[in-house]
């Protein structure tokens, strides 16, 4: 047998295992994140990710991901089945080493695959040990090959149970119940959307998802499908939908430099933000790194240099920095690194100093040839800089009256926060109310040891469609900012939060259960995002959950948080008279601290980010100026909207 054709194949002695996998029911967080919701999705991932790195490695190009009506997850892929024969090593089928050993399986075999995603190897087998059932399925060879698995153990061998017409790998899990601090209930909103991704950073892989669980009008299963042809073109325009363009196409670019696959595609809109998305092997590297850095460093020498040869900067009487480039700028960066150096168990940032120069001299190149190509375009751009270095001295302007009126510089709190007597921020909280009359209330109802209270007063400005010194200019923002201990700037970015100062480790949105409140809530949130996005990345942001019934009858009373539970009271009553909370103010103190500030019995939301990207475009498209993809969005989820009439 030549070299290479033992190079090409994928046996039994392609498996390498590295160590058990006996810790991972007592410590599951060391793999997966977390046990909540994101925990449980994050097993789903994991068993795709099997299967895109067979279709990366130029096997597989359809996956089908069924949710089940148990809410139980199918994964099933076209690519080469995992090899079944005996492991010479470890004495059983490979696919139980695969299935049950922690860090086994053809990734670490270079021969196998040259890249792969997943945690660092240990996918697969951790979905297992975290699940109560499993069964996966080897469709190799003409032959199908089974085996089944209670909490990461083998029931039973592998087993021969019948011939297939084709080759793949289909994996059935159930999550353990007991494990994850969660109900064991998958959003469909979350995977599709997580895999939609995928099918933008696999360019011809076929990707489906269908929902067993629920039926459309024509009574068939909510069911997508995602496949793409042009990739990560295709997705800047699916995240840019909303926005207003403003060059003629999306500038795209796909090659290898220095053996590290590179690639990039980016369009200038009219929005004031950036939004840069960046992967690595298509993991979402939120935090960046060395390929994030790369880009930066391409887009700005080769912009730079272009506008000076131009001479569009001539009369501008300032330098430009790095951030005007990327002003109303949609990117996304996409690189395949074969031994990655993640930073922390989540790969939220790549390390690998090599990628740094790759990606920029993959932009310039990228960058030098369309400009040149494009004059008009060219130009619309140095002049979107040109207005960006204007709007960032206006700005930091702005960003300097905030600094003065915050805690650390001396300037004394907001005159209408009134704060809590305790100074341990993580013991503190607290909340933003809506209007003065709720806040009056809240002040009333509150522990004044830990509970602080800021009145928000009205509609703050919305900071999608708005220019940075505009926000920092606005007299609400300016106050969350010094209540908060919140600063701009640090030594190694003056444009970077600040942090340190925090002053409340839980901050509550709490706004009226109405429209209105909810507008308020949104346009909150889309600040935090958009201008605090760490706070929303650390879990400090809640939304509050105040009641919306109160049901008497005689000396009875319960609250109601939905009309279900209203219901519910009513006949446990056997009727009784409702009353309809539409605002915090219609709440005496005593029952708003009872329903909704006291820690012993309140409800409240942990707001997260899921899914970086799909959060940009979401508020984009919420907060922007374009209506009928808005319009669109609430028809579509209109019946999870509670409307007052």
């Amino acid at each position: 047998m030549s070299e290479e054709t033992k190079k090409n194949q994928y046996s039994a002695d392609s498996i390498q295992a590295l160590e058990g996998m006996e810790h991972v029911r007592m410590r599951p967080s060391m793999y997966i994140g977390d046990v909540s919701s994101r925990g449980l999705h994050h097993l789903v991932y994991e068993v795709v990710d099997n299967s895109i790195d067979e279709a990366m490695a130029g096997h597989c190009d359809k996956i089908d991901v069924y949710i089940n009506e148990d809410n139980s997850v199918t994964v099933r892929d076209n690519g080469r089945g995992i090899p079944v024969d005996k492991h010479a090593k470890e004495g059983v089928s490979a696919l139980e080493v695969v299935m049950t050993k922690i860090g086994a399986g053809g990734k670490f075999d270079k021969d196998s695959y040259k890249v792969s995603g997943g945690l660092h190897g240990v996918g697969v087998s951790v979905v297992n040990a975290l699940s109560n059932k499993l069964k996966a399925t080897v469709f190799r060879d003409g032959k199908t090959w089974q085996q089944e698995y209670e909490k990461g153990k083998a029931l039973y061998p592998v087993k021969l149970v019948g011939e297939s017409d084709g080759n793949g790998t289909e994996v059935t899990f159930l999550a353990d119940d007991t494990i994850f601090q969660t109900e064991i209930v998958f959003s469909y909103e979350i995977l599709s959307a997580r895999l939609r991704e995928l099918s933008y950073l696999n360019q011809g892989v076929t990707i489906t998802i269908t929902d067993k669980r629920h039926k459309d009008e024509e009574g068939n299963f909510v069911y997508d499908k995602f496949y793409s042809d042009d990739g990560l073109k295709e997705f800047v325009r699916y995240l840019d939908a909303t926005r207003e363009q403003l060059i003629s196409d999306v500038i795209s670019m796909e090659g290898e430099k220095n053996g590290i696959p590179v690639e990039v595609a980016m369009v200038y809109n009219t929005s004031y933000t950036e939004n840069l998305h960046s992967y690595v092997n298509n993991i979402n590297t939120h935090e960046g790194g060395t390929h994030l850095s790369g880009f930066r460093r391409g887009l700005t020498q080769t912009l730079k240099k272009y506008a000076e040869t131009s001479g569009l900067l001539s009369k501008l009487k300032f330098d430009i920095a790095g951030d005007d480039f990327r002003e109303g700028l949609t990117a996304i960066i996409s690189v395949k690194v074969a031994e990655p150096q993640f930073e922390g168990q989540t790969k939220t940032k790549l390390g690998n100093r090599d990628v740094s120069p790759a990606v920029s001299q993959a932009v310039s190149e990228m960058l030098t040839d369309y400009l040149e190509e494009n004059p008009d375009d060219a130009k619309i751009i140095v002049q979107k800089v040109i207005l960006a270095a204007q709007a960032r001295h206006a700005a930091a302007k702005a960003r300097e009256m905030v600094q003065r009126k915050t805690v650390m510089s001396g300037g004394g709190l907001p005159g209408k926060l009134s704060d809590c007597a305790w100074n341990d921020p993580e013991k503190c909280e607290i909340f933003l109310v809506e209007g003065d009359s709720a806040g009056g209330t809240a002040k009333q109802g509150r522990d004044r040891n830990f509970q602080a209270i800021l009145p928000l007063r009205g509609k703050i400005l919305n900071v999608e469609k708005a220019m940075q010194h505009k926000v920092f200019e606005n007299e609400e923002i300016k106050s969350m900012y010094t209540a908060l201990g919140v600063t701009i700037g640090t030594e190694e970015d003056p444009r970077a939060l600040n942090l340190s100062k925090l002053r409340y480790h839980k901050i509550v949105i709490m706004c009226d259960a109405d429209v209105d409140g909810s507008h308020i809530a949104t346009l909150i949130l889309t600040f935090f995002f958009r201008y605090m996005r760490e706070l929303v990345e650390n879990g400090n942001i809640y939304i509050a959950a105040p009641p919306l019934y109160l049901v008497k009858k005689g000396a009875k009373k319960e609250y109601a948080w939905s009309d279900t539970e209203r219901d519910l009271i009513i006949e446990k009553f056997g009727g009784g008279t409702i009353q309809r909370y539409k605002g915090l103010g219609e709440m005496n103190a005593e029952q708003l601290w009872d329903t909704t500030m006291n820690p012993e019995f309140r409800t409240m939301r942990q707001v997260s980010i899921e899914n970086g990207t799909e959060a940009d475009r979401v508020f984009s498209m919420l907060m922007g100026d374009d209506v009928p993809p808005r319009r669109e969005f609430i028809e579509k989820h209109a019946v999870y909207a509670n409307i007052d009439i």
